[in-house]
């Protein structure tokens, strides 16, 4: 498919702190910027090579923590200098793709933004590739914010719901966003997926500058005046002066609460692409490679009568007995053992160790 806009960019969010991914992802160095999958390629690398093939790297912008600049000049070399944009402080992602829309808009004017977060998998990427353009088309076309929902195979709790219908003034293969649900209990997410009416969140949208930044001057208005601000900078050498100063006074806000739960034009576009957030450990079975026991393994590992566990060390020998559905991680300064159907809350193990003042761990 070709592209649907004289200019399409994307913009690929790579700041988070990926604390569900601890001990192995700290904050000198999260998720995204590691292989996970055991080939080598990092999450980041794998999001860039995504959208290379049709966005051109010269359109291809990167948020991150200042902090990070030196890991994604290592490795996203073809990535323009001009197009790294540092964010002075953490303030969610409202405020993260606001300043890369002020930076598009003032070099390029009206140009279709593609967003991606930087931490997320997919197995399939030429029809993932096709599903990003055919929303292109229709944000192009539709004045709209458009969203990638992933049609669910199971009932899980950790991701959000999109609940979408038919609307007849929209293209083919193009539905109407009903509302956005957090994340269900089992029970609820059951009579999600067996209803056919939801689809995962994906976090991945679609959508032209201008119709982004007028959501953001109507939903948050004090966002609106500071990207304002940062557009009218932008490519001066009064920029980074602005950027610094004013970026911090950004609500602390996500896209999908500032904006899109509040939006009247909004759809999606359903996609069937082997999409995984990679959220936590226990989704390494399901994205990468395992043994016939349904382990995955990721260094020197031995395991006798183990199931379904996730393996991750370094140079020591990590040898399993009769064990079953559990995390080992081991790194250099630190060892997680952990349930699998716990892994959700190795968040609080990086939250005690900061009450702690044991930032050397995090």
């Amino acid at each position: 498919m070709e592209n649907p806009n004289p200019i399409l960019t994307a913009v690929i969010m790579a700041g988070g702190k990926g604390e569900r991914f601890w001990p192995k992802s700290r904050i000198r160095c999260p998720k995204q910027f590691l292989s996970l999958t055991g080939d080598g390629e990092t999450m980041l690398q794998k999001t860039f090579q995504r959208i290379s093939g049709f966005v051109e790297p010269a359109h291809i912008f990167i948020v991150t923590n200042g902090e990070y600049m030196p890991l994604v000049r290592e490795q996203l070399p073809d990535v323009p200098e001009e197009n790294l944009l540092a964010e002075p402080a953490p303030r969610n992602t409202a405020p993260c793709i606001s300043l890369a829309a002020a930076v598009i808009a003032k070099r390029y004017g009206d140009a279709t933004m593609i967003v991606l977060p930087a931490d997320h998998l997919v197995r399939h990427e030429e029809i993932c590739a096709d599903v990003l353009l055919r929303a292109a088309s229709a944000a192009a076309e539709t004045d709209s914010l458009v969203t990638i929902g992933i049609t669910p195979t199971y009932p899980e709790t950790g991701y959000g719901y999109i609940a979408f219908s038919r609307a007849k003034n929209l293209p083919r293969g193009v539905y109407h966003v009903e509302s956005f649900k957090e994340k269900p209990d089992i029970e609820t997410a059951r009579s999600y997926v067996n209803s056919g009416d939801y689809l995962w969140n994906s976090g991945m949208f679609v959508w032209k500058t201008n119709v982004f930044l007028d959501a953001v001057r109507k939903y948050l208005p004090a966002a609106y005046e500071i990207t304002e601000e940062l557009q009218s900078a932008c490519d001066t050498p009064d920029f980074e002066n602005v950027l610094q100063k004013r970026f911090p006074d950004m609500p602390s806000i996500s896209v999908d609460f500032g904006i899109l739960e509040k939006a009247e034009r909004i759809c999606t576009i359903p996609g069937s692409f082997g999409w995984d957030d990679v959220g936590s450990w226990p989704a390494l079975r399901r994205v990468a490679k395992t043994d016939t026991n349904g382990n995955y393994r990721d260094g020197d590992i031995l395991t006798i009568g183990t199931k379904n566990c996730v393996f991750s060390g370094r140079e020591k020998l990590i040898a399993a007995v009769g064990l079953e559905n559990i995390v080992v991680v081991d790194t250099e300064d630190a060892l997680l053992v952990c349930d699998i159907d716990a892994a959700q809350n190795i968040k609080k193990i990086t939250e005690m160790l900061r009450e702690q003042g044991r930032g050397e761990l995090l």
